[in-house]
């Protein structure tokens, strides 16, 4: 017959909720007990039966991440950072790509709910006021952070970036570098978008710069998406001389538009994306970007969630923002700055 934690606990005099918390390095249990019944458990050649383990702990040791690319380096990094968090703790994080959908985001949050995860952590795509599938979840009482997107109506817990900021640098910085003719590739219709967009709007009002509204043009959140929207500024007249990209990949697609024109970048016309994804200074002409810190936004996020299923009590909503960071590189630097 295998090994069972009730023979660790047996064996050392504990309990079973302590051979469980110290299986999992829970911060309750002490370093020495931590050891003892890792060392027993070694000598034993125990493997966890995690259906006995949540029988016992209540708990199924998975967490729900639903994000909304998984191809986006943003993303990922996100990903990595929760991962981080919960993996020493013993919990598996199982991943959902909802492709911008907001109806299979809907579905894939529901078969995480019947895989009784523990907590739930999302980007959510989410457009309407309508926030019925996040009040499902606080009716179930399962911990959830939202992340990244902030639909309007949703009252919990949220981490991210202060998006009105980003574009707020990133339009100030291009009009420091003398560019005079700004336009913007907007993001889809969801919090992070429209707050990027309110920012560049807001930077052009301080400076006192009036843009035609065709100088804002949709280009989503692909690069195929910004080498699109950025043909279309190409043919604007006049044509634009410094762009605000949503994010990076889109921001890259510019830059090829843009190139493959016979135009340079940043003389003919500066770009500055946002997210400062992993690849940015590796392109043919590093990207200027704001960075959101995404791995600090999954690693919050996580410590966010952690605290809500150690709780006892339910605990006060709490929304935490990480305040952007410009990355000055070649795509924008038009005076040396």
């Amino acid at each position: 017959m295998s090994a069972r934690m009730k023979d660790i606990a047996r064996d050392l005099g504990v309990s079973l909720m302590t051979v469980s918390k110290a299986l999992r390095s829970h911060n309750d249990i002490s370093e020495a007990t931590r050891r003892r019944v890792q060392q027993r458990a070694r000598e034993l050649d125990y493997q966890p039966n995690w259906v006995a383990q949540s029988l016992v702990t209540r708990r199924t040791y998975l967490i729900g991440l639903v994000i909304p690319d998984l191809m986006h380096s943003f993303f990922a990094e996100v990903a990595q950072g929760v991962a981080r968090k919960f993996e020493p703790l013993g919990y598996q994080v199982v991943i959902s790509n909802s492709e911008e959908n907001p109806a299979a985001e809907a579905r894939q949050l529901e078969l995480l709910l019947n895989r009784k995860v523990d907590g739930l952590i999302v980007a959510s795509a989410q457009t309407r006021k309508d926030v019925e599938v996040f009040d499902r979840i606080r009716r179930r009482r399962i911990p959830l952070v939202l992340i990244d997107r902030k639909p309007p109506a949703f009252q919990g817990n949220f981490v991210g970036g202060r998006d009105e900021e980003v574009g707020r640098l990133a339009t100030a910085h291009l009009i420091e570098q003398g560019c005079q003719r700004i336009a913007h590739i907007r993001g889809p219709a969801v919090a992070t978008g429209v707050g990027r967009l309110r920012g560049y709007s807001k930077a052009l009002s301080d400076a006192g710069l009036a843009m035609p509204g065709n100088y804002v043009v949709t280009g989503l959140h692909h690069d195929a998406s910004g080498y699109d929207a950025m043909r279309q500024l190409l043919a604007r007249d006049p044509r634009p001389d410094g762009v605000f990209c949503y994010n990076d990949p889109v921001a890259a697609g510019a830059i090829r538009a843009i190139l493959q024109a016979g135009l340079s970048v940043p003389q003919d016309i500066a770009i500055v994306g946002a997210g400062n994804v992993h690849y940015s200074d590796l392109l043919k002409v590093p990207l200027s970007t704001v960075d959101q810190s995404s791995t600090e936004i999954g690693n919050s996020a996580a410590e966010l969630l952690v605290e809500c299923i150690e709780a006892k009590t339910e605990i006060p909503v709490r929304s935490i923002q990480i305040t952007p960071r410009l990355v000055v590189r070649e795509s924008s630097r038009r005076n040396g700055q």
